[in-house]
């Protein structure tokens, strides 16, 4: 394993080992994380204008749209005078392209169209129809029809008109050798959303997808669901978003800012159950993840692309309750069990699985995540992968807000690996460093010597050429620069015979 050695923090500013310097677009405006959880117009148009102002005509649309919201609570995309202030500004889509769902014949982009005038998705010279829909409601188109593992350009059509484009490349069929890439990350905050430098960054890996692990674009609305819309909608108009979700298809769960508030699961006290069903309907609706087939109520969903599967958890809506340390409260009973039928059956050699939340306890004492909620679902989890010999389990995770990486030793002598850059948004949490923590692999926070806030991101590239097939983890900072590198095998990410 090759690593660099620890980053220590001290007096608030972090050494890197390589230095981030001013280099690439300078942010105009700073909001902090409590600025942005207020989620004023003020504040959310700061946001917008944080790299420079956007265009004119995507600006003002933001602006009208988002007194439409905050003036009727059950205002959606739909509403009359959003889609006048569409017209005006000459636009036939409000958001999107959005990529998701990659698969080794295609991919699903996602549009929302500001007319019920017919939109095409155009590749290679052949035409993909949007299915019917009612302006300002979201349509998928699904191109299923491509090559494996190759790279394609797309444009999205109104009328004559080029309206959007964007590429990507297909993922690798099972059981095709080569390498394949990941990207992930957590803790946008809205501010992360604008920052271009860490777009381009994240476009210049090439990686096939990314996972976005929660608190993305959406700030402690609880259960304003129009409020959720309007952030949404200061999403798809931020420029760095729109360069990233156009070539980069993404999968995306949540966690509490997403979700209500600040540490808040399950149903919490004040609200009841039609506000958690509502605000999972306006993310669904939002996002591009592959659809399910069963009647699941939480966000929740697994895919296989190419040699990995990527299973993503919902570890904020299933909780039940407030019943800290009771057991199958973390994750519900219904999901716990998907989640082990579904590493039972899987068949790709590496599986990744998310978590909103820190699987380790050693930061903030387990503050929220599993230690302080369902250890007994956790050790479950743990001990399938174990008894079942279950291949190429990498865990990731996000909220405690730093970039951290480490091992979890379990008592028959195999250990899970564990990886956390939370730094998105570039706001710091707890010391990058854990104190007696010999576990620990790595650990950034803080500022550097610069000043630039810490934003990094995490990038898995897998490759089942080699003899022995491997991982390589890398983080990557929002100017490219590659401060860790952390190679495993696929033997040493399997458990052996007890």
């Amino acid at each position: 394993m090759k690593r660099r050695p620890f980053l220590h923090a001290l007096g608030g500013l972090l050494t890197f080992a390589r230095g981030a310097s001013a280099r690439g677009i300078e942010r105009k405006i700073r909001v902090s994380l409590r600025e942005a959880h207020k989620g004023t117009l003020e504040v959310d148009t700061q946001l917008l204008d944080s790299y420079g102002k956007p265009p004119r005509h995507w600006r003002q649309f933001y602006l009208d749209a988002r007194q439409v919201f905050e003036s009727d609570s059950a205002a959606d995309f739909s509403h009359p005078a959003i889609l006048a202030a569409a017209a005006r500004q000459n636009l036939a889509l409000m958001g999107g392209p959005l990529l998701g769902d990659l698969t080794d014949r295609g991919v699903t982009v996602w549009l929302r169209p500001a007319t019920e005038d017919p939109i095409f998705v155009s590749i290679l010279g052949k035409t993909y129809t949007a299915p019917r829909y009612r302006a300002g409601e979201v349509a998928r188109v699904v191109v299923d029809d491509l090559s494996p593992n190759r790279s394609y350009t797309y444009q999205v059509r109104h009328q004559q008109t080029v309206v959007g484009e964007g590429s990507f490349v297909t993922a690798p069929a099972n059981g095709q050798k080569g390498e394949f890439r990941i990207a992930f990350g957590s803790c946008f905050h809205k501010i992360g959303v604008h920052n271009q430098n860490l777009s381009q960054a994240i476009r210049d890996r090439r990686p096939h997808a990314m996972m976005l692990l929660g608190d993305i674009a959406v700030d402690d609305r609880n259960n304003e669901v129009n409020m959720h819309r309007a952030d949404y909608q200061l999403r798809d108009v931020a420029q760095a978003w729109r360069h990233l979700s156009s070539h980069v298809p993404i999968y995306a769960s949540w966690d509490d800012h997403d979700y209500f508030d600040n540490d808040l699961s399950g149903i919490p006290p004040r609200f009841a159950a039609k506000d958690r069903d509502r605000v999972r309907s306006v993310y669904r609706e939002n996002w591009n993840n592959p659809p399910t087939e069963d009647s699941r109520e939480g966000i929740y969903f697994s895919s296989r692309i190419g040699p990995v599967e990527v299973v993503m958890l919902d570890t904020r809506s299933c909780r039940d309750g407030n019943r800290r340390r009771q057991k199958h409260s973390y994750l519900g009973e219904p999901q716990l069990r998907w989640l082990k039928d579904t590493l039972r059956r899987s068949s790709a050699p590496f599986k990744v699985i998310s978590s909103g939340t820190m699987w380790s306890d050693y930061v903030s004492k387990a503050k929220d995540s599993w230690g302080s909620w369902d250890t007994e679902a956790r050790e479950e989890i743990f001990s399938l992968v174990e008894q079942s010999q279950i291949s190429g389990v990498l865990l990731v995770s996000g909220d405690r807000h730093g970039a951290r990486g480490f091992r979890i030793p379990r008592p028959s002598g195999y250990s899970f690996y564990e990886f956390e850059p939370a730094t998105l948004g570039g706001v710091s949490g707890p010391d990058g460093i854990v104190k007696n923590c010999p576990e620990q692999l790595f650990g950034y926070s803080g500022q550097d010597q610069a000043g630039n806030d810490f934003i990094a991101f995490g990038e898995f590239t897998f490759d089942t050429e080699a003899d022995q097939p491997c991982v390589t983890f890398r983080l990557i900072d929002q100017f490219g620069g590659e401060l860790e590198e952390i190679k495993l095998t696929l033997e040493q990410l399997t458990p052996s015979p007890a």
